[in-house]
């Protein structure tokens, strides 16, 4: 049966979670190899992505990080069996005991970042004395003619997407001062920023109050935090290693 992988930790944990139970219910257990472990369980056949997987996968590496420092994998992180997981444990012992140590005491807070679009478009006026002269000269004309309408739509939506542009920018170097390291994530639709950062657990409540400054400072902006999360995004694949893996578990069905 193929073997579902919720993290790595060191090999000093004697014992999976006590009164916890991963994917599909099935029973945790321990695999160990030189100085790291792994916790797992057996892989359900017909596992998907549903909300009781998604948590019981979360709660997995909660109750595993109050014991220590965990390296959490993804969602659907599967391996053939037992020994491929040992065997990927001591081909990346050095890796994974690096990413132990720097992620120790460490959580992760993902940022999204989206325009209110009648904030935005007033702050894109007000900056924008070109834009500004169009409007007011279409305003006089009655609304004007159907290229004048025309050109001032194209003028705002170019400066709104250069607002965009500048925005994501500001959004990153305003808080990855107060992170102690930044990983962007994949763009998506309705998304002007989607960035990930790794913040000591002490550090969090500044890292908030960074939060709430870039939305007091900056109304046109609607940001939506997720966090504390297990630091998902720094668990780094090794540099031979494609996409969608890690170290040989197959991380594809996330």
């Amino acid at each position: 049966m193929s073997t579902y992988v919720y993290g790595i930790t060191a090999a000093s944990r004697t014992s999976a979670p006590e009164g916890v139970t991963g994917v599909g219910e099935l029973p945790l257990r321990i695999l160990k190899e030189g100085e790291l472990a792994a916790v797992v369980s057996d892989a359900p056949e017909d596992l998907r992505p549903k909300r009781r997987e998604l948590l019981a996968h979360q709660n997995v590496l909660a109750e595993a990080a109050a014991d220590g420092s965990v390296l959490p994998m993804r969602f659907g992180s599967v391996a053939p069996d037992d020994d491929t997981v040992i065997g990927v444990l001591a081909e990346r012992a050095e890796h994974y005991q690096e990413r132990l140590r720097t992620l120790d005491g460490k959580v992760e807070y993902n940022v999204k970042a989206s325009h209110d679009e009648e904030a935005v478009l007033h702050r894109v006026m007000s900056e924008n004395p070109e834009l500004r002269a169009l409007a007011e000269a279409n305003r006089k004309a009655g609304g004007g003619s159907y290229e004048q309408r025309l050109q001032l739509g194209e003028m705002a939506a170019a400066a709104v997407k250069a607002r965009e542009a500048e925005d994501a920018v500001d959004v990153q170097q305003a808080l990855e001062s107060v992170a102690a390291a930044v990983s962007a994530g994949p763009e998506s639709t309705g998304w002007l920023a989607n960035v990930s950062f790794l913040v000591d657990r002490d550090e969090a409540e500044a890292f908030l109050t960074a939060v709430d400054q870039i939305r007091q400072s900056r109304p046109h902006l609607e940001l939506r935090v997720n966090g504390p999360l297990p630091p998902y995004s720094f668990v780094e694949p090794g540099p031979a290693e494609p996409a969608g893996t890690t170290g040989g578990i197959d991380t594809t069905q996330e």
